[in-house]
């Protein structure tokens, strides 16, 4: 979500329990760009493993069902309190669940069912809400909690599965697990040496720390979602050449004047900004990084890369999670530290893209773009847009 105020940036990091091969607990994002609303939920099922995993994407899949419906979020988190049952055995609930909800605005609802209660940080503090309480009329031992603020540039929450405050349970030094008020004390460490840290580096230092009170075999699924309300970071990324060729000198200037991180891919691209900027381009001594050319060089560009190769594996990157230091790595990291990304494609063909000796999956410009675009949204919560030129 974006307004003229703040930028919703939110990063999800998990481990699933040691033995297992699926995740128990599931995690989910949504930007209502329509709507100018955020929506996150984070479902721990049952136990663990695929039986866990089912229940817990079910859950966070019906509460964004009954949202989508037109129902309150409250009502739908009742309705969901009230349906989910209760394991005969261990006389707990099959799933638990964290909803976030967030207006342009800023206007916040926070309800929780079983997880541990979510952090608010502002100003580097931590600060306790008290919240609302609804008991189950069917089950007594289940209750739901209803936060209701405004959230504000600067401000942090941070929620998690339970396989972070139990970390280390039943050993040496954290025989009764890490705690809420473990994890409440190595934030604040985190924010007395870093108060700029990212929603990425947080939520992994979290996820790490907890994992290692486990001795790095997590005795229970740990899931860790932080989110910042703060400033957005745009980047631009112009690769292909304008259809109209008496165009370029207008879209290098709208390129060059972006107020934000700038990324130029593709040769053609790179000389139509060289040629109407009067820039020079510096290439890279080296002949490539792995398999793809190195980037080149521009005065007040970030980032200067050939186009169709990088961006298709840039593409497997983000789809794999994959980090490299290569050029497609490059853009991957910059569009992951960006919260608006914006295109500007050229839909000018360039012959080269058909020639045969290249890879078949390579594909046109403007596909590999369009498929980033839907991985950012989908998989990072990004904020794309699309201009084809």
């Amino acid at each position: 979500m974006n307004n003229r105020n703040f930028f919703i940036d939110i990063d999800f990091k998990q481990v699933h329990k040691h033995g297992q091969n699926t995740y128990g607990d599931a995690f989910i994002a949504k930007r209502d760009l329509s709507e100018g609303r955020f929506l996150a939920a984070l479902s721990d099922g049952l136990g663990s493993g695929v039986k866990a995993n089912i229940l817990a994407i079910m859950t966070i899949t019906m509460i964004l069902k009954f949202i989508a419906a037109g129902r309150d979020i409250k009502h739908a988190a009742e309705v969901m309190m009230e349906s989910l049952p209760v394991c005969k055995v261990r006389q707990i609930s099959y799933a638990t669940f964290s909803i976030i909800d967030i207006k342009i605005d800023g206007t916040t609802r926070i309800i929780e069912e079983g997880n541990p209660k979510f952090l608010f940080i502002r100003d580097g503090k931590i600060l306790e809400l008290e919240p609302q309480v609804i008991e189950s009329s069917k089950h007594t031992t289940r209750k739901l909690l209803i936060y209701d603020f405004n959230i504000c540039l600067g401000d942090r929450i941070i929620c998690c599965s339970d396989g972070v405050t139990q970390a280390g349970l039943g050993g040496g030094v954290y025989r009764l697990g890490w705690r809420r008020e473990g994890l409440i004390d190595f934030v604040d460490d985190i924010f007395l040496r870093n108060k700029d840290i990212s929603s990425r580096e947080l939520s992994k230092a979290i996820l790490e720390s907890a994992l290692d009170k486990d001795n790095r075999k997590a005795k229970d699924d740990i899931s860790v979602v932080t989110l910042h309300a703060r400033k957005p970071l745009n980047l631009l990324i112009f690769t292909g050449p304008p259809y109209h060729k008496d165009r370029d000198k207008e879209y290098s200037n709208y390129f060059y004047n972006y107020e934000g991180k700038k990324a130029a891919m593709g040769g053609t691209t790179s000389n139509i900004l060289a040629r109407e900027l009067e820039l020079d381009i510096k290439t890279d001594k080296r002949i490539s990084i792995g398999k793809l050319p190195a980037p080149a060089q521009m005065k007040d560009i970030d980032l200067v890369t050939e186009g169709i190769l990088t961006l298709t594996m840039a593409l497997e990157y983000l789809e794999n999670g994959t980090e490299s230091d290569d050029a497609a790595g490059q853009i991957c990291a910059l569009m992951i530290n960006s919260d608006l990304i914006e295109f500007l494609v050229g839909a000018r063909i360039n012959e080269a893209h058909y020639d045969p000796d290249l890879p078949i999956e390579i594909g046109l410009r403007k596909n590999v773009v369009n498929r980033i675009g839907k991985v950012l949204e989908s998989k990072y919560s990004k904020e794309v847009k699309m201009k084809f030129i």
